[in-house]
C-alpha cells in the first residue's frame, strides 16, 4: 500500500496539479463564504472545467473545491449571522454573538482551526476505512447491490426534511428519467418519443447542475437590492494562536464532533448539514453550562459544528469511493466528475484505478494544508467578498453553468436539459420536494435496473436469494427499519410531550 502512495504522490506532485488544488481551495472558500452559494454550486461550476484534464488532475482540483466550499461558510455565519452554506447553520448561533461581543477574530479562528482539524481527522478515517470497506464490498453480487440501492433511497427518504412521501415521489421521478434512452440489456429505445437526442438518455452532469444551480440562482434574485451589514474585524495573529489553546482544552468535544461527522457523512444522501446540527446539540447536552449556548461565551459551541461539518466530508467520500453511492450533494457532483472521466467508483476502483484513489487521498490533505494557509493570508479579502451584490454574481454564475454544460459534448441539447431540469428543480423546491432524491434516482436507477435484471437472470426468475443471502437480507431489513424509525421517534416525542403536560398539570397549585 505504501508503494501505491509513493507512486500516487509522484503523479500529484507537479506544479500544475498543486496550483490547481490551491486555486480550487481558494475559489471554494470564496463561493462557500458568499451566502446562498454552496459547495455543491462550487463543484458544479468546476466539473466541466476538468473535462480536458487528466483524471488525477481534475479530481484533485475538485477535492480542493470541495474542501474550500464546505469550510468557507463559517465566515458569513460569524460576521453576518447568515450561514454561507447549510452546513454552517449552527455556527451562526454562537459565532455571531461572539463576534458581536468584540471577539470576531476569536470566532473566526475557532471555526477555521476546527474546520481544518475536523477535516484532517476524518481524512485519516477515510484512509483506514475505505480500503477495508472496498475489500468487503467485493463480496457483493447483484442481489447485494440492488439491496444497497434500496437502502440508499430509504436513508434519503427517512432523513430528508419534510414528507417521506415527497422524498419517495422525488426518487421515483429520478428513476423514471433514468429509464429514458436505450435499454442496456435488449438495446431497445425507450421513451425517446422520436427524438434522436433522447436515445442515449439524459447526460447526468447537465441535470445535476441544473437541478441544484437554477433553483438557487432564482431564489437569490429575490435578494437583489438587499443590504448586508458587515461587522468590522481587526484580525491579529495572536488571536488565532489563542484559539488553538481553546480547542486543545476542549479536545473531547472536537473528537466527539468528528466522530458524529464521519458517521453521519457515511449515511447516503445526508451530508454535513445534519452533522452540524447534531454535533451542536450533543455539545450542548455534554456541556457543564448549557445555558450559555447562544451567548457567544462558549468556544465549544463553534468548535463542535465546524469540526463535524468538515468531518462529514471524509465520511461522505467513503461510500462514494467504495460503493459508488454519494454521501451528500457535493459528492454527488464528484460522482458526476468520475463518470465524466469514465471512472466507475465502487469496490473495483481500488483495484483498477488505485493510482486515482490514492491521489485523491493525498489531494485531500494537501487541500486542507492550503486551507489553513489561505485562512491566514486571505481572510480579509474573503470577508469583503461576502457582500458582493447579487446582481453581479447571478449572471456570471448562470453564464458559467451554461458554458460548462455546452462544453461537455458541444451540443445545445445539454443546455436545454440544464435549463429544463433547472426549472423542474425550482418547481419541486417551491412545492417542498427534496432535490437530492431526484438526482439519486437518475444516477442509481441505471444501477438498480441492471442489478435487478441480472439477479433475476442468475436466480432463474426467483427473488428468494434477496432473503437467503445474509448481506442482502441485512440491508433490506435495515432499509425497512430506517423507514419506520422516523414514525417511531415522532410517536415517542409526542408521548413524552403528553406525559410532560400531564405532570405539569398535576403540580399546578390551581388544580
Amino acid at each position: 500500500m505504501w508503494e501505491q502512495y509513493v507512486i500516487s504522490f509522484g503523479l500529484i506532485a507537479t506544479p500544475q496539479i498543486i496550483l490547481s488544488i490551491a486555486g480550487g481551495v481558494l475559489g471554494g472558500i470564496f463561493i462557500g463564504a458568499i451566502p446562498g452559494l454552496t459547495s455543491t454550486m462550487a463543484i458544479a461550476l468546476m466539473v466541466p472545467v476538468t473535462f480536458g484534464m487528466e483524471p488525477v488532475h481534475g479530481l484533485a482540483m475538485l477535492m480542493g473545491v470541495y474542501c474550500g466550499g464546505i469550510s468557507g461558510g463559517f465566515v458569513s455565519s460569524c460576521l453576518l449571522n447568515i450561514p454561507g452554506t447549510p452546513s454552517s447553520a449552527s455556527t451562526c448561533l454562537d459565532g455571531y454573538p461572539m463576534a458581536k461581543n468584540g471577539q470576531a477574530p476569536r470566532a473566526l479562528a475557532l471555526a477555521a482551526y476546527s474546520s481544518v482539524l475536523g477535516g484532517c481527522l476524518s481524512g485519516l478515517c477515510l484512509i483506514v476505512v475505505a480500503p477495508t470497506l472496498a475489500s468487503f464490498a467485493l463480496r457483493f453480487g447483484p442481489w447485494e447491490y440492488f439491496a444497497l440501492v434500496i437502502f440508499t433511497f430509504s436513508c434519503v427518504s427517512s432523513l430528508s426534511s419534510g414528507s417521506i412521501l415527497k422524498s419517495f415521489l422525488a426518487a421515483g421521478l429520478g428513476v423514471m428519467f433514468s429509464l429514458v434512452g436505450t435499454d442496456p440489456v435488449n438495446g431497445v429505445v425507450r421513451f425517446a418519443f422520436g427524438f434522436e437526442e433522447l436515445e442515449s438518455g439524459f447526460n447526468v452532469l447537465p441535470v445535476l447542475i441544473g437541478v441544484f444551480a437554477i433553483p438557487q440562482l432564482l431564489e437569490d434574485v429575490d435578494e437583489i437590492g438587499g443590504k448586508s451589514k458587515l461587522m468590522k474585524v481587526d484580525l491579529k495573529f495572536a488571536d488565532f494562536m489563542g484559539a488553538l489553546g481553546d480547542i486543545w482544552r476542549r479536545k473531547i468535544d472536537l473528537i466527539r464532533s468528528v466522530f458524529i461527522g464521519v458517521v453521519i457523512g457515511i449515511l447516503p444522501g445526508v451530508g454535513p448539514g445534519l452533522s452540524n446540527v447534531v454535533a451542536y446539540a450533543q455539545a450542548r447536552t455534554a456541556s457543564k453550562h448549557p445555558e450559555k449556548f447562544g451567548t457567544g461565551e462558549i468556544p465549544e459551541a463553534i468548535i463542535a459544528p465546524e469540526a463535524a461539518n468538515n468531518a462529514s466530508m471524509g465520511g461522505a467520500m467513503i461510500p462514494l469511493l467504495t460503493l459508488g453511492i454519494p454521501g451528500d450533494a457535493s459528492t454527488l457532483m464528484m460522482l458526476g466528475a468520475f463518470m465524466l472521466h469514465n471512472i466507475q467508483p465502487g469496490p473495483l476502483l481500488f483495484r483498477d484505478n488505485g493510482d486515482v484513489v490514492y491521489s485523491i487521498f493525498i489531494a485531500y490533505f494537501i487541500a486542507f494544508a492550503f486551507l489553513l494557509v489561505f485562512f491566514h493570508l486571505f481572510l480579509k479579502v474573503i470577508i469583503k467578498a461576502i457582500i458582493i451584490p447579487s446582481q453581479f454574481m447571478i449572471p456570471v454564475l448562470l453564464v458559467l453553468c451554461t458554458i460548462g454544460c455546452f462544453s461537455l459534448n458541444n451540443r445545445m441539447f445539454d443546455v436545454y436539459c440544464f435549463l429544463g431540469f433547472g426549472l423542474l428543480g425550482y418547481i419541486l423546491k417551491q412545492l417542498k420536494f427534496p432535490l437530492l432524491p431526484v438526482i439519486l434516482g437518475l444516477i442509481l436507477g441505471h444501477m438498480a435496473e441492471a442489478q435487478l435484471r441480472l439477479a433475476i437472470t442468475l436466480g432463474s426468475g426467483s427473488l428468494a436469494p434477496f432473503l437467503t443471502r445474509p448481506i442482502s437480507l441485512v440491508l433490506l431489513v435495515v432499509s425497512g427499519l430506517s423507514l419506520v424509525l422516523p414514525y417511531y421517534m415522532d410517536a415517542r416525542r409526542k408521548k413524552k410531550a403528553a406525559m410532560g403536560g400531564a405532570t405539569s398539570r398535576m403540580h399546578d397549585p390551581d388544580l
